[in-house]
């Protein structure tokens, strides 16, 4: 596939020579609609267009009141047509919730629309809950196993050779991305040759073992000659410490509601993480984000490249998941800026 990711070559990865793209969940924002997610989201895609980021890819998620990504192809749809080069893709689809035909013909239909642009990344979870699920008309009994078998159908029908025909859809060059929180989907990526994405955002702790079961499994293919993996981190850029903390305090909130089960949109930033929650909370909570960069542009610049040192990854895609539109694209800016320094 023409599309498909090269390797990089096999010297250590350094920010200066890795690509940098955006992984974006349009988050609602306390006070606002999804109406005003899906501006801020084009304004974004815009913004890191020029800023040289490789790709932007929204992410599937449902029934839940702070995440405005749910109808994931028609989000991905909105952004391309309102770009002109940056890929755009999904990070990811979650392919149990969808019949493979539904899926290829959407991607097929933006393809058509939007030529080598798109990308199709695939997860193997619900995204959502099991009420959510049921309302999704998803077999209940599934754990997920039946993926690979639910992959080789979607695949059949953009080759060409599936039980009935994907129009538009066969044929195209979509370029397929399997995503993944452990080594299941790693594994698997490996095993057909495929570039895998690993959510580093939310995962760290698994996060050397899945890039590693992904490199030993890795069996060359006519897609990819060599491994591929793009690892996702969250990364806050502002001009002190102080501010990026401040900043990043919103993530930090979303996840203790998270836990908590009181999920709502999201929420503006505060001084003191310390007065909401308690303490084995704030140990969850910072555990879950582990994998995070928060501060200076000369922090985040050593903390990037310790992080690239340790993981090898040939791509990292980025999520800023900040109140401040405006201090949410300067982030992505001043990432850029660190980048371009070297």
């Amino acid at each position: 596939m023409s599309h498909t990711p090269s390797h990089a070559a096999a010297t250590e990865a350094t920010l200066a020579t890795t690509p940098l793209s955006v992984l974006d969940l349009s988050p609602i924002l306390e006070g606002h609609t999804a109406a005003d997610s899906f501006a801020n989201s084009l304004a974004l895609a815009r913004h890191v267009e020029q800023a040289g980021y490789q790709r932007i890819w929204l992410a599937e998620h449902h029934s839940m009141p702070g995440i405005a990504s749910s109808a994931t192809a028609v989000l991905i749809g909105h952004i391309a047509g309102g770009t002109e080069r940056i890929r755009v893709g999904s990070g990811g689809i979650m392919l149990p919730n969808h019949a493979p035909l539904v899926i290829a013909e959407q991607f097929g239909t933006l393809e058509s629309l939007y030529p080598g642009r798109i990308d199709l990344g695939l997860g193997r979870a619900p995204g959502s809950d099991g009420k959510t699920m049921r309302a999704l008309r998803r077999d209940l009994h599934s754990s997920g196993d039946d993926f690979p078998q639910l992959l080789h159908e979607l695949r059949s029908y953009l080759v060409g050779n599936g039980p009935v025909r994907a129009i538009p859809g066969e044929g195209l060059d979509i370029p397929l991305w399997l995503l993944g929180s452990s080594d299941f989907s790693a594994r698997l990526a490996g095993q057909l040759g495929l570039p895998f994405a690993f959510a580093g955002q939310f995962a760290p702790n698994h996060m050397m073992m899945a890039l590693q079961a992904y490199r030993t499994a890795f069996t060359p293919s006519a897609v990819l000659q060599q491994p591929y993996a793009m690892v996702g981190m969250n990364v806050v850029v502002a001009d002190s410490d102080a501010e990026a903390q401040y900043l990043f305090s919103s993530q930090q909130q979303h996840v203790l509601n998270l836990f908590r089960n009181t999920l709502g949109k999201l929420q503006p930033p505060v001084e003191n993480m310390d007065a909401l929650w308690e303490a084995h909370e704030k140990h969850s909570v910072l555990s879950f984000l582990g994998g995070s960069v928060v501060g200076s542009p000369e922090k985040v610049k050593q903390q990037m490249a310790l992080f690239l040192r340790s993981t090898q990854a040939n791509e990292l895609i980025i999520n800023c998941a900040v109140y401040d539109q405006q201090a949410r694209r300067r982030s992505y800016s001043l990432l850029a800026e660190i980048k371009a320094a070297g």
